[in-house]
């Protein structure tokens, strides 16, 4: 029976690891536009640990143009350019408490895309209170991904409508775009849900398996 617990423990203590990952990344969102598209990019921000997100940095993809930023009560922000006057990093520094343990904040800003259809990754850094820096600057699959935007004459479902004109006319339709944006990022947590719910279901079901077998085995 002693092993018996210790499995039990082990496949609920790993189900939820897994579950608490699902959630933990740094995205920048639409996964997909068009070129040269003047799009309102949203990165969203959870917390993963259980002191609180002070500050985000993010880095300006090549190609990408930094336009402009919606600006978020508590936060300041400050850009850094090359010699230039290319914007290469956005900083997003908390003035108040930042982001809690259990919660998450979403910062908006307008970018032009690259001419040529391509892939622009988005390094991320993620600074906490207790001076811990997560860098979200990885490959896809790897433990500290960064989000992948496709530049694609095709995108995808959750991209928004593509805005060849001027960018005045991004920033005026920026509110009705960021209301798109996050209806995205609430019909994608609902399948991230779903899939958790999906997996603690069958973890539950092996362990029962698990259990069962092992009495069986006791019994003999």
């Amino acid at each position: 029976m002693k092993n018996i617990s210790k499995l039990l423990i082990f496949t609920f203590a790993a189900l939820f690891i897994f579950s608490g990952s699902a959630y933990a990344h740094v995205t920048v969102k639409p996964s997909s536009s068009a070129p040269e598209a003047w799009e309102t990019y949203t990165i969203k921000v959870p917390v993963e640990k259980e002191t609180a997100t002070t500050k985000v940095t993010l880095k300006v993809p090549e190609g990408v143009t930094f336009e402009s930023y919606q600006p978020v009560p508590g936060w300041k922000v400050t850009t850094e350019g090359d010699k230039d006057g290319h914007v290469k990093t956005v900083t997003w520094a908390a003035t108040d408490e930042g982001i809690a343990a259990g919660q998450f904040q979403q910062f908006s800003f307008v970018a032009q895309n690259p001419k040529e259809e391509t892939n622009v990754a988005w390094d991320a850094f993620q600074y906490y209170e207790d001076g811990e820096i997560v860098e979200w600057s990885g490959d896809e699959g790897s433990d500290l991904p960064h989000s992948v935007t496709e530049i694609t004459v095709a995108p995808k479902a959750d991209a928004e409508p593509a805005d060849h004109g001027h960018k005045d006319d991004a920033d005026t339709n920026d509110s009705t775009t960021t209301d798109n944006s996050k209806d995205s990022a609430t019909t994608e947590d609902g399948s991230n849900q779903t899939l958790i719910i999906t997996l603690a279901v069958i973890s539950l079901i092996l362990s029962i398996v698990a259990l069962f077998a092992a009495l069986r085995k006791t019994k003999k």
